[in-house]
């Protein structure tokens, strides 16, 4: 089975260094879609036409134009047909009060931005495991 993952970053260099990661690992079982923003993602699985064809695991940076990922999330766990994808928020933002509205509203985890490049290879692999 091949799970796949999405990611939603508005940042370029953070997209450019998890790809790169992503692809180190070399999981063949793995596809790694990417988009921009909230929307984009809202987009990305109204493109999708079969449901066994939707992302396993769908990670979202908080802070996004358009939509941010707390946002998504929410629209996400509202909407029948993705409630049940396993949603990651991702962020620099460490609050408890946010990360308890974002587990409230059904996120899977909510992890804090990597700063260097073995944390995102740890990472990483921490998503490959929960798709």
């Amino acid at each position: 089975m091949i799970r796949k993952i999405l990611l939603a970053d508005d940042d370029g260099d953070d997209r450019l260094i998890f790809t790169e990661v992503f692809d180190l690992l070399g999981d063949s079982k793995a596809t790694l879609s990417v988009v921009e923003n909230g929307l984009e993602v809202i987009s990305f699985l109204e493109s999708i036409t079969e449901d066994g064809h939707l992302p396993n695991l769908i990670i979202l940076d908080h802070n996004m134009p358009k939509m941010n990922g707390k946002q998504a999330l929410e629209y996400l766990k509202n909407t029948h047909r993705y409630k049940n994808i396993n949603v990651i928020i991702y962020s620099t933002y460490n609050d408890a009060s946010f990360i308890g509205e974002c587990e409230k509203l059904g996120a899977a985890s909510i992890v804090v931005k990597p700063s260097s490049y073995d944390e995102y290879v740890a990472m990483v692999q921490d998503f490959l495991k929960l798709s």
